[in-house]
């Protein structure tokens, strides 16, 4: 298992980086490796919600449920492929102007997946950079006024 952790200050109100991250079908949006992302249960986001999502171009299936839901200060997750498992939770603090976003992931690699454990962390928390900085850029664009 691997711990994956990290944090961005997004410049955007604390309610809009929650919003938009605690609905999947926007990560599309700024993560490039996600092709789509299907609701799975009736909205409102919540408690419980969970999605499938597309990842690469081979297309791998995962599916996201969202296990702890406290707008707009804590969102946890559970995120299962045929590679990895991935359990854990976003925190969201104002900060002056701006949003501080944690992440705190712990991953569990699969199957053939596991001869690569000592990667996983070193990989996991540049790809989860690379995510959450796009997010960042999205969310301070001057024509970002879309609420999620």
């Amino acid at each position: 298992m691997a711990n994956v952790t990290g944090s961005v200050r997004i410049v955007a109100p604390l309610d809009k980086v929650f919003d938009t991250v605690a609905d999947s079908r926007n990560e599309p949006s700024f993560n490039a490796a996600m092709t789509e992302v299907e609701l799975l249960t009736p909205e409102p986001i919540g408690l419980g919600t969970r999605f499938h999502a597309r990842m690469g171009r081979a297309g791998m299936d995962m599916f996201v449920e969202l296990t702890q839901f406290d707008p707009p200060h804590r969102l946890g997750s559970l995120t299962t492929s045929a590679m990895m498992e991935t359990s854990g939770t976003l925190t969201f603090a104002s900060e002056e102007d701006a949003t501080l976003m944690v992440w705190d992931w712990q991953v569990r690699p699969k199957g053939w997946f596991r001869i690569l454990g000592p990667l996983v962390g070193p990989l996991g928390r540049r790809m989860e950079r690379k995510i959450w900085t796009a997010l960042k850029r999205k969310l301070e664009a001057p024509d970002s006024t879309d609420p999620a």
